[in-house]
């Protein structure tokens, strides 16, 4: 399995009513589709895992594989409760999807021997292989990681803490494991703000939660990345990104709140967050419209001299 391109997070759409919108999901991926990302992630962090019961996780996994039709991998959200993340793998197996981010546990902490018993557990659950989500109660260790690369089930490893030393102990640790099919992921908050440092220390692949607002801008700095034009990059994360992570930073939960604000912003209705995250006050949803207005426009700009 290879991830070639933006990784793409949808969110979650709710009706009126507060259930879960299918169709509007479908278009929701649909339309990104035609950008191009390297995988969909559906029932994963912004698509409110916290937040959905097992039925209606399964229902958005199913949903997202139906749209994609094999064009790109389906990697589906699973964690939580032990019981509830074997229910996920075994039935985002049945749905179709192609791999599993494994989720923290739910509330408690263990040891390392805990942990690294939860992934093995919920990799023996189904045939799908399982990227690990290093967040939470989910700390992992360079050592442990080491461990899980002789699973040939467990295919990834996802950075959601932000401690560099550890990610770059873990990243050594995989590189001399010798697998070349284990894939390295920053999974921060905005991942755009950190990649580039990252990058450096040996983990390319990165979460892009604004591809599911603004994919122009998140294609635009994907580019820049991916050609290591540090001039565009660093231009795109000053006019762009820095404006969003400052919003972002004024209320917790804002990583998910403002991508569905700007979706509305851009005419689809995915209804709100469900608690206990809140929506942007009217204020700051003027200031994301006027971040996302600068962000299509630098878009634009890059765009032209590539067209012409």
């Amino acid at each position: 399995m290879s991830f070639d391109g933006v990784l793409f997070f949808p969110v979650t759409p709710f009706d009126a009513s507060g259930d879960v919108s299918l169709d509007v999901l479908r278009e929701h991926v649909s339309t990104r589709l035609d950008s191009g990302p390297g995988a969909v992630f559906p029932a994963c962090g912004t698509g409110e895992f916290h937040a959905l019961s097992v039925a209606e996780a399964l229902s958005v996994t199913r949903a997202a594989v139906e749209v994609t039709v094999g064009r790109v991998p389906v990697v589906a959200g699973a964690g939580g409760s032990l019981g509830q993340a074997r229910e996920l793998a075994r039935g985002a197996a049945d749905a179709g999807a192609d791999a599993l981010l494994l989720l923290p546990p739910y509330l408690v902490g263990g040891p390392i021997a805990g942990l690294l018993a939860y992934v093995d557990d919920i990799a023996a659950a189904s045939d799908l292989p399982v990227i690990v989500y290093h967040r939470g109660t989910a700390k992992f260790t360079a050592d442990a990681i080491r461990e899980l690369t002789a699973n040939p089930k467990v295919v990834g490893f996802k950075d959601g803490i932000g401690d560099v030393g550890l990610a770059q102990e873990i990243a050594l640790a995989v590189a001399a494991s010798g697998r070349d099919d284990f894939h390295l992921f920053n999974g921060l908050l905005t991942a755009e703000l950190t990649q580039g440092a990252y990058r450096a220390i040996g983990i390319p692949l990165y979460s892009s939660a604004a591809f599911a607002m603004l994919p122009e801008i998140a294609l635009a700095y994907y580019r820049a990345y991916t050609a290591g034009d540090e001039v565009v990059r660093q231009r795109i994360l000053r006019e762009f990104y820095l404006p969003l992570v400052r919003l972002r930073d004024e209320t917790p939960g804002f990583g998910v709140s403002l991508i569905k604000a700007g979706l509305r912003l851009g005419g689809l209705d995915v209804g709100s967050v469900r608690a206990p995250l809140v929506d942007p006050t009217p204020g700051q949803t003027d200031r994301l419209a006027t971040i996302l207005a600068a962000g299509r426009s630098l878009a634009a700009s890059l765009d032209a001299p590539a067209h012409a």
